[in-house]
This record gives C-alpha cells, sequence and structure tokens, in this order.
C-alpha cells in the first residue's frame, strides 16, 4: 500500500505528458497570495502560450456577488518545486471578462512605466531584501518565543547560529532551497535582528520581473510554511516596543548610475525621491508608521534622510559606489508588507521621467 506522501512525489512524467499548473494572484486585500491548480496537455514555457482562466472575484474581495467573474492573465512562469517534475507556478494578473485590470492589478499599471522607452533604455536593476517574521500557529506570536513571554534583548540573533537564537532556519533552508529550484534570482538568506525573523533576497532582477519574483518567493515561502505548521508574517512591526521591525529595503541601479559618472546620476535620482517623500511613503506599505520611527535602524517617516553607509537614514548609499563613483543606492523606506510591483515600479517613474 502507497504512503499519503509516496502519492504526493508521483513522476507524472513516468506515464503521462500532462502536467499541472498552479495559477496564482494576488486577492482584494493587496497581500492575500491565491491560488488554484488546474491540467494541461503537455510542457509550456512560455506564459502567452497558456490559456487565461477565471474565478469567482466575489469570494476574494474583487468583484460584486452578482457579477463575479474575474480572468486571470499569465505572466510569468516558475518551476513547481512543490509538484516538480515539468509541473509548474503561474504567476497572473487579473481583469474584467472586458479586459479591465481590476483595481487591485498592481502589475498592469508597473507595466506601462517599465515599457516606457525611457525607463527601457536605462535597464533598472532591482534587489529586494524581503524580511518577515515566522510566528507560531494558533498564538499569533514569534517562533522560538516562550508563550507569553519574551527572549533575551536584541544583539545575538542577527546573522546567529545556535538553537538559542536561529528559530526555523530548516523552513528558511528549504525556502531558499526551493526558490532557486524555481528558477527565482534569489540571491541570499540571513537571519535578522529579531529572533524569529528572516529575510531573503530576489535580484538582480530587471524591471517588472523583480515584482514577479518576489510574489513568487512569497508565495512559495507560504507554502512552506503551512507544511511546516507554521505562519509567516509581513507585519511591518509585529511585535511592539524594543524590537526591530521588518521591511523590504529596495536597492535600485540604472545603466546611466553603474556607468562612469553615475553617482552624479545617483544623486540627482536620490534628491528627486526627497522631492516624492510623502507619495512614496504613501505607496510603501500599511503599517509603515509603526516601523519607521528613528530608531532599530530606520529613518523618521516624516523626514527624508540620505547618507553614506548610513542605516539611519531613508536612503543608503554604500561605501563602495562612493569610492567607485558609480553603482547602486538602498531606499531603506519600504515595509516588509508593501507590493513590489508598486514600489519598483514609482522608484523608477521618479528617477527617470518625472520632472520635479
Amino acid at each position: 500500500m502507497s504512503l499519503l506522501s509516496d502519492l504526493i512525489n508521483l513522476n507524472l512524467s513516468e506515464s503521462t505528458e500532462k502536467i499541472i499548473a498552479e495559477y496564482i494572484w494576488v486577492g482584494g486585500s493587496g497581500m492575500d497570495l491565491r491560488s488554484k491548480a488546474r491540467t494541461l496537455p503537455g510542457p509550456v514555457d512560455d506564459p502567452a502560450k497558456l490559456p487565461k482562466w477565471n474565478y469567482d472575484g466575489s469570494s476574494t474581495d474583487q468583484a460584486p456577488g452578482d457579477d463575479s467573474e474575474v480572468i486571470l492573465y499569465p505572466q510569468a512562469i516558475f518551476k513547481d518545486p512543490f509538484r516538480r517534475g515539468n509541473n509548474i507556478l503561474v504567476i497572473c494578473d487579473v481583469y474584467t471578462p472586458a479586459g479591465e485590470p481590476l483595481p487591485t492589478n498592481k502589475r498592469y499599471d508597473a507595466a506601462k512605466i517599465f515599457s516606457h522607452p525611457d525607463v527601457v533604455a536605462e535597464v533598472p536593476w532591482y534587489g529586494i531584501e524581503q524580511e518577515y517574521t515566522l510566528l507560531q500557529k494558533d498564538v499569533n506570536w514569534p517562533l522560538g518565543w516562550p508563550l507569553g513571554g519574551y527572549p533575551g534583548p536584541q544583539g545575538p540573533y542577527y546573522c546567529g547560529i545556535g538553537a538559542d537564537k536561529a528559530y526555523g532556519r530548516d523552513i528558511v533552508d528549504a525556502h531558499y532551497k526551493a526558490c532557486v529550484y524555481a528558477g527565482i534570482n534569489i540571491s541570499g538568506i540571513n537571519g535578522e535582528v529579531m529572533p524569529g525573523q528572516w529575510e531573503f533576497q530576489v535580484g538582480p532582477s530587471v524591471g517588472i520581473f523583480a515584482g514577479d519574483e518576489v510574489w513568487a518567493a512569497r508565495y512559495i515561502l507560504e507554502r512552506i510554511t503551512e507544511l511546516a505548521g507554521a505562519v509567516v508574517s509581513f507585519d511591518p512591526k509585529p511585535i511592539p516596543g524594543d524590537w526591530n521591525g521588518a521591511g523590504a529595503h529596495s536597492n535600485y541601479s540604472t545603466k546611466s548610475m553603474r556607468e562612469e559618472g553615475g553617482y552624479e546620476v545617483i544623486k540627482k535620482a536620490i534628491e528627486k525621491l526627497g522631492l516624492r517623500h510623502k507619495e512614496h511613503i504613501a505607496a510603501y506599505g500599511k503599517g509603515n508608521e509603526r516601523r519607521l520611527t528613528g530608531r532599530h535602524e530606520t529613518a523618521d517617516i516624516n523626514t527624508f534622510s540620505w547618507g553614506v553607509a548610513n542605516r539611519g537614514s531613508s536612503v543608503r548609499v554604500g561605501r563602495d559606489t562612493e569610492k567607485q563613483g558609480k553603482g547602486y543606492f538602498e531606499d531603506r523606506r519600504p515595509a516588509s508588507n508593501m507590493d513590489p510591483y508598486v514600489v519598483t515600479s514609482m522608484i523608477a517613474e521618479t528617477t527617470i521621467f518625472w520632472k520635479p
């Protein structure tokens, strides 16, 4: 008799050409990932060759009950680390049956910005540092923390090792390998300052693909925590008090910034970001005011600042960038629950073709 695990791990390619495609989209809250699967007659490696599909938008807060059909448009394909073989994960965005993008479809607006000729010419690169907190299921308290109590103060946990410092490493490492398998350009992981908090980095990714890859990586992480009986939180300040919050620091460069004389281009770009500080903050994630307090390696939410190697500023420029006179900078303001389509496209818009 087969075990359940044997059946889950069946290699479909031994008996059929058919594959399973898991269609993934963002629900009405802007952070709730949804997915459902369908069988396809054979392997697919181009999203344009995938069929569009519908779902009940009234159940995801994206359509009224009397006109609930919403259409999924496939946009990016990744290998499925759960079903493996030729099976795939499909990142989709959402439209009405008439072809109009839903208000929650942030990818559509981002794609328009990334297709602007000025942006295309600058080949914008992104590296997103996605911080998150692992929680114990049912109690909404960080993994490894005593129930109703607190661990020792911050200090030994950042990049720490040992059973008393690193909580949930099996989940983190499983996620890392699953993302590499999927074809996501994940560039690293580390334990963060608050115990139970971790980070993965996606990039460098070009343009719209940065958002696709971050959403795919978030989906894989939520699926792995589901298997592990834990919960992942992207709240920017999951524990009040003297604990670090969770951000999504966004590293960014353009072709002009990466070439000789790029440091002057970087400084002009940062100046423009400062002029639109309020607009960016409004788009950089819910609850970010609880995180951006001017403490715990953040700048105050109401004041724009930048500096070289300064983790207490809104925007940080690395020592290497200053020394070489070219490179990239880091926008430290985005919260962990930001929409990567919104943040990446807004940074490109402001720095490349927005006119003060």
